[in-house]
């Protein structure tokens, strides 16, 4: 794989932003954001277990897709604070993603504002991810194409983004939103995933208070280096294709794939995977 530094900035004025990096739609990392958020000096993992600790929260691990699992169903449950004090005690798999902020814990909106990018953000979905030391998400892009701000709160976390130029060289499950499960991104095999060699993309290491920018359709893996959690805020998708392309995933290719898992089971879930791999090799 060919990764470059996602280029970081301290501040940046909104016009500025919008120029340069909405839309040419190129990701970025501002280290010094700062609008006035208690936020940056409230939130940790000890501060979320006192305000969420008898919430009762799903979580997810990096276990491959099965169809006995269920489709998104959580992997195993239990208190905030129970699965903070797992984080802080030792590592684990155990993940944490698409928490509502505004759902959950709605005081927590008292310590952020949704700030002016140029682009107009949705604000009742604020979203919460968090994570043990060396856990990890599946290379991904997200269903609605959004652009997506991405604020890291404790610990480090590395990041690594593809544009959708680079799809065809990431081994893509097809009717989904991943890449084959087996890919270690962060140490990826060459000899058993070859096109890899061929993708061209982006990588970065996200610290406390530092916020990412990911541009429309980018795909993303992110590494929890030490316990951690982040914040994301989006806006929809300005460009006309990607607009169709987001109402294409959600109105019928999720459904679709929903409808074949209930009627072949597991073996619809391993042919993709077999399909992912024939598809991408085909084209070296």
């Amino acid at each position: 794989m060919n990764l470059i530094e996602i280029p970081r900035i301290k501040s940046i004025s909104k016009s500025d932003f919008k120029r340069l990096y909405i839309k040419p739609q190129k990701p970025v990392v501002i280290e010094d954001f700062d609008e006035n958020w208690k936020a940056h000096s409230k939130w940790s993992l000890a501060y979320m277990k006192q305000v969420a600790g008898e919430k009762i929260v799903p979580l997810y691990d990096d276990r491959p897709v099965h169809h006995d699992d269920g489709f998104n169903e959580p992997h195993e449950t239990m208190k905030m604070a129970d699965y903070i004090d797992l984080l802080k005690s030792e590592p684990t798999k155990f993940r944490i993603f698409l928490w509502n902020v505004l759902k959950e814990v709605p005081a927590l909106q008292e310590d952020f504002s949704y700030p002016d990018f140029g682009i107009r953000l949705l604000k009742k979905v604020p979203m919460l991810f968090f994570g043990g030391k060396n856990s990890h998400t599946f290379m991904h892009y997200d269903i609605d194409y959004a652009n997506i701000f991405h604020f890291h709160f404790e610990g480090e976390k590395e990041c690594i983004l593809f544009p959708q130029s680079s799809t065809k060289y990431l081994y893509k499950v097809p009717y989904s939103l991943i890449t084959h499960e087996a890919i270690d991104f962060s140490n990826p095999d060459f000899e058993k995933w070859p096109a890899l060699k061929k993708a061209t993309g982006y990588k970065t290491k996200l610290k406390h208070g530092e916020v990412l920018y990911m541009p429309e359709g980018y795909w993303h893996y992110m590494k929890y280096l030490t316990p951690g959690f982040s914040m994301s805020l989006r806006a929809l998708a300005r460009n006309p294709l990607n607009f169709s392309k987001a109402a294409y995933n959600i109105f019928i290719m999720r459904h679709f794939d929903v409808l074949m898992r209930k009627l072949r089971g597991q073996q619809w879930i391993d042919e993709k995977n077999e399909r992912a791999i024939l598809r991408t090799n085909r084209i070296l």
